[in-house]
């Protein structure tokens, strides 16, 4: 998983099989807490599932300004090249 394309791909199939978000919900510009729906124990659960995928502890001070899918691919891609 090294480029952003694959990183949406791992973070939509967690939504979708893990939240059930409907598929076409998921766009780089969608918020996850409006459109997508998620609360504060599902974004501590995505948190959990993304480190499980990525082998990488992530900080929960990183997540704290994660509002849209695009952040969370930013975020996860900042990870994966640190």
């Amino acid at each position: 998983m090294q480029n952003r394309e694959q990183i949406l791909e791992m973070l939509s199939a967690i939504l979708v099989e893990d939240f059930e978000i409907d598929a076409t919900d998921i766009t780089l510009e969608a918020t996850l807490y409006e459109d997508l729906d998620l609360d504060s124990i599902d974004a501590v659960d995505l948190v959990i599932k993304l480190q499980q995928q990525t082998g990488k502890k992530i900080q929960p001070e990183a997540f704290k300004t994660v509002r849209t899918v695009d952040d969370v691919v930013n975020a996860i891609e900042g990870l994966i090249k640190s």
